[in-house]
């Protein structure tokens, strides 16, 4: 009965230990954690609805907008959601520059 107890929790704290290789290759990815909601969440508050659209010329974001519809089109268009991905980066970069210029 203890030879089942001890292997029965060495695959349990096997399977609680962190893939290095999955970590290590997200290391220097700023996009690590976030997800496609938030950031568009979070360029719709900076930019809104028509500063999207002029920023990326995406029909998702000036004919009838809304969050989820445009993260349905993000998802299955993936230059689409490299845009807006770069685009975010960007301005999370123009917004430390900000923060320092203060």
């Amino acid at each position: 009965m203890k030879a089942k107890q001890t292997v029965t929790q060495e695959a349990k704290s096997k399977s609680n230990k962190p893939n290095l290789r999955q970590t290590s290759s997200q290391r220097n990815n700023p996009l690590h954690g976030i997800t496609l909601k938030s950031i568009v969440i979070e360029l719709q508050e900076y930019y809104g609805w028509e500063g999207l659209a002029q920023k990326t010329r995406m029909n998702c974001f000036k004919s009838n907008p809304s969050i989820k519809s445009s993260l349905t089109f993000l998802r299955k268009t993936d230059w689409a959601r490299d845009k807006i991905e770069q685009l975010y980066l960007f301005t999370q970069r123009e917004i430390q520059r900000a923060r320092k210029d203060k």
